[in-house]
């Protein structure tokens, strides 16, 4: 599904208009002067888009850009600056329909791994909580007897840890606070999983960050499915060859000038790999 068909960024003669004006003084001139210098002003999107590129091409203020005029929400708010506002301020041709549009998110590798700090501090306070509840049993079950009658809580706690063992009285007590035993990279899918709805625009900020490649493998499978059979329209800024090897993905090369659309298999990082493996295929 195409919601957003096309975005235009702002010309060379506007972003010099833009640093000419004298009523401001801007620490910084970002976002501007990335894009003209690229030749690149016109997008195109398809269901999956990805926007390649090394550290510093662009790709991520790109992403950023795109998800500030659209009012995506995000977990995470972060200012861009006063320059950054004037700039989506001053976009004004892009083409989106919204109908049957059910969100528009942007998600990046931060947002997952808050989740797994998340999901270690719940582990961590579980670890505590089973800790305290292994004395507990020990205290009741060789209590000799000197239990309030009255005290209906402890005289339960004193009957239950004389006739459980301590595994089934810690259970017991901890309900559905169990530990969480996935691993970072099965919990971080977990997470992409949970976060894609149907009938929804997704731009997705590097989001192969602490997954392995077999679990890559698995959230591209997942996405290209989410795209065909649910109706989501993918954003996407990476450079993993698993994400940019997605099934007719358009990707725009930002490490080119002018930035051109590309097949994977012609992205100079995708061609280090496959030069590295071929160097080594004896040794498969």
């Amino acid at each position: 599904m195409v919601y957003l068909k096309s975005f235009q960024l702002l010309s060379d003669e506007v972003e010099y208009e833009m640093i000419c004006e004298k009523k401001r003084i801007f620490n910084t001139l970002y976002p501007l002067k990335i894009f003209p210098t690229k030749e690149f002003r016109h997008i195109k999107f398809e269901p999956i888009t990805i926007f390649y590129g090394g550290n510093g091409s662009g790709k991520t203020t790109l992403l950023n850009i795109v998800g500030a005029k659209l009012k995506a929400t995000k977990k995470n708010i972060d200012k861009k600056g006063e320059l950054f506002d004037i700039y989506v301020d001053k976009i004004d041709s892009y083409d989106i329909d919204e109908i049957n549009l059910r969100e528009i998110k942007m998600i990046s590798s931060d947002d997952v791994f808050d989740y797994l700090l998340d999901l270690r501090a719940i582990n961590n306070q579980v670890n505590r909580r089973k800790a305290a509840l292994e004395k507990e049993y020990y205290n009741n079950k060789y209590n000799e007897g000197t239990t309030n009658l009255f005290a209906y809580e402890e005289l339960k706690n004193e009957v239950d840890a004389k006739q459980m063992t301590v595994s089934k009285y810690i259970r017991t007590r901890l309900g559905n606070n169990n530990i969480i035993e996935q691993s970072n990279g099965e919990s971080a899918l977990e997470f992409w999983e949970n976060e894609i709805k149907d009938n929804s625009i997704y731009l997705l900020d590097e989001p192969e960050n602490s997954l392995s490649a077999e679990n890559q493998v698995k959230l591209a499978q997942f996405i290209e499915e989410s795209a065909r059979f649910y109706n989501c329209q993918f954003i996407i800024s990476t450079h993993s060859p698993f994400l940019l090897g997605l099934r007719d993905a358009k990707i725009y090369d930002l490490d080119e000038v002018p930035v051109k659309s590309k097949k994977w298999t012609e992205l100079k990082n995708v061609r280090i790999y496959y030069d590295f493996f071929n160097n080594h295929k004896d040794e498969f």
